[in-house]
């Protein structure tokens, strides 16, 4: 969090041949956002903001790597999304014309170390694993049992999303979008829709606002459930685990049923949504969720005078506030120490100015405060829900779509917190260029700070109750 509130949302890069970057800085709700602009010279150099604002370190790697442009000061840069021991440096992808195959390489990667005293040691975790989890390294550098430095390694399955969808229709692209992240699919498909409504002057009609909010907070509930579960797993109570997997897949039915996708994608299109839902089933569903909704809160409770479970996450896993803010941490990880922000609430879109939602927020930032503050959130969005389905107006769901030149920026509180996306469209209404932004990779940034200075088998239970997303990182 920088001056007055403003804070740095994203940085993107306008035009990949003659580079233009659009530093975007998100304010207080009273103020908006706000662009600047800084075009590199022939040596596609610019001066790194990292220095000045740590928020921007991840943000500027990943240009450098992705884009070819160096940024002059910044502390570090290169073996980021292009691993060294797949890419070769100065590559930049997304330029036009990239030699992608020839670029290919079969260096040896070693990990840079900080540790050098008698006995210090780096411990990898992954990035291979059973069961459900991505691909992600971790490397754990010690001089005895606790964590001393740890460094997160994400982009083995980088895909490329913002590079695909150049060329194509909007409407196509909404797929690619929205497949970034499967927890989130329904959150960053209705960002980039609007983003492009923005873009065409297209106003969706008024039940399709509507919906949408009902959907988004259906997925919140599913995805915030989900991360219980895994916390819950992760410290080895069994019964409650599967307790809380029979309640997550009975809210994917309950998606799949209304939504027609377990995953609800399809749904969201430019103009609106691809279905409508009928009032009494919304009605329905509702009911359904805050049935599911109090059943996550009654075993979240009995959670909470389990000493052993307790043992594992209370005082654990800590992210102070100053740490939040200075990193520029979103959502749930953000909130449960003490950074209420929320784009819901902080800059409204849809329905949201008339479905305000309450930002529960902690003190602690450690696991304890994680979970307490996503099953706080589970019952915000629950009656978000209900109220939704008892006031839907009629009317149509999608709004015709005609596609113009132009750039927008869109923004949503996705279930693991801010998804910023600039999208520039051509006169065909194709992408011309799509920065994305999803939520945990602002929050990745914080993750050393919540796993150092903590013991080896605390490491998979704070993971855990960070509720990070690896794949909407490797988008």
């Amino acid at each position: 969090m920088r001056r007055d509130g403003w804070r740095l949302a994203t940085i993107a890069v306008n035009d990949p041949e003659v580079p233009e970057l659009r530093y975007v800085f998100c304010g207080p709700a009273d103020e908006g956002w706000t662009q600047f602009i800084v075009r590199c010279n022939g040596s596609r150099t610019v001066p790194s903001l990292t220095p000045a604002d740590v928020s921007a370190d991840w943000l500027e790697r990943e240009i450098e790597d992705l884009f070819a442009i160096d940024f002059a000061g910044h502390p570090r840069l290169g073996d980021f999304v292009l691993h060294d021991n797949r890419w070769a440096e100065g590559v930049g992808p997304m330029r036009p014309g990239s030699p992608l195959r020839e670029a290919l390489t079969e260096r040896q990667w070693q990990p840079r170390r900080v540790l050098r005293e008698e006995g210090a040691f780096v411990m990898p975790v992954g990035p291979i694993y059973s069961g459900e989890a991505e691909s992600a390294l971790f490397l754990l550098e010690t001089a005895g049992e606790d964590v001393v430095r740890s460094v997160p390694r994400l982009f083995y399955k980088y895909r490329g999303v913002e590079k695909l969808v150049q060329g194509r229709c909007a409407q196509d692209a909404v797929l690619f979008v929205e497949r970034t992240n499967g927890t989130s699919a329904f959150a960053n498909a209705w960002t980039f829709c609007m983003a492009a409504e923005r873009v065409s002057a297209t106003e969706p009609p008024l039940r399709a606002e509507y919906l949408r909010v009902l959907f988004a907070e259906i997925e919140r509930v599913r995805r915030h459930t989900a991360v219980i579960r895994a916390i819950v797993d992760s410290t080895s109570l069994w019964v409650a685990a599967a307790r809380l997997l029979e309640i997550e897949e009975r809210m994917l039915r309950l998606s799949g049923a209304l939504a027609g996708h377990r995953y609800l994608f399809g749904l969201a299109t430019i103009g609106g949504l691809a279905r409508d839902v009928d009032d009494a089933a919304a009605a329905e569903a509702a009911g359904a969720l805050g049935e599911l909704a109090r059943r996550v809160a009654h075993t979240v409770e009995q959670l909470g005078h389990t000493s052993t479970f307790l043992d594992r996450i209370e005082s654990v896993g800590v992210l102070s506030e100053a740490r939040a803010r200075e990193f520029g941490a979103v959502g749930p990880f953000a909130r449960a120490s003490a950074v209420a922000d929320d784009m819901r609430l902080l800059h409204p879109y849809g329905q949201y100015a008339h479905a305000v939602p309450s930002v529960p927020t902690e003190r602690e930032g450690d696991g304890y405060a994680r979970l307490r503050t996503l099953a706080r959130e589970i019952e915000a969005s629950a009656a978000i829900v209900a109220r939704i389905a008892s006031e839907l107006p009629s009317g149509p769901v999608r709004a015709p779509w005609q596609p113009r030149s132009g750039e927008a920026l869109a923004w949503a509180e996705a279930p693991g917190g801010a998804c910023i996306q600039l999208l520039r469209l051509d006169d065909a209404g194709a992408c011309a260029m799509l920065r994305f932004t999803p939520p945990s990779f602002r929050n990745w940034q914080c993750f050393r700070w919540v796993a150092e200075d903590f013991a080896f088998q605390d490491f998979p239970i704070i993971l855990a109750t960070c509720g990070l997303s690896v794949a909407e990182s490797d988008r």
